[in-house]
């Protein structure tokens, strides 16, 4: 560890405990060269999740991509920010249990379905970018198929 005062790499650990909910260690350090002391932290490092591209090129997994898109999906909608950011993070942890790379369709489809239960015109949206509607008849065939998904079945 460099000293943050006089960037020597020669200290000693004064005294270690956990921190943040016992996420991080807390170490106090001694610089042997100016005997300034400072604070340092150790965390986990998290498994980095990539995403592969249409393209085929491979990318970090971006929370703040998903968010924009949802976000731009349910403006002006009676959706609260809180739950756009639950559904990223129910997005993400879903993806990160695959213990894998994942291509673009899936986180896509991910946001897709996570949007259905919320609103139904923010997954409308979100489908008309994602899958590239062309034309009325797309939105006609998603709206059937959110309809015919979500109807209640009729006995007769």
């Amino acid at each position: 560890m460099r000293c943050p005062f006089c960037s020597a790499d020669d200290d000693r650990v004064v005294d270690s405990r956990l921190a943040e909910d016992g996420v991080a260690i807390r170490r106090r350090r001694e610089c042997s060269n100016c005997n300034q002391r400072y604070t340092t932290f150790e965390r986990i490092e998290e498994i980095g999740l990539y995403v592969i591209k249409r393209s085929g090129e491979r990318e970090p997994f971006d929370r703040a991509k998903i968010l924009r898109g949802l976000r731009a999906a349910s403006k002006n909608r009676p959706v609260d920010e809180e739950v756009l950011e639950a559904l990223v993070t129910s997005i993400d942890e879903s993806l990160r249990l695959l213990n894998r790379d994942v291509t673009s369709e899936e986180v896509g489809m991910a946001a897709l379905e996570a949007l259905r239960d919320v609103d139904d015109v923010a997954y409308v949206r979100f489908a008309s970018v994602y899958k590239g509607f062309e034309g009325t008849d797309d939105f006609a065939r998603e709206i059937g198929m959110l309809v015919k998904t979500t109807a209640p079945k009729l006995r007769g």
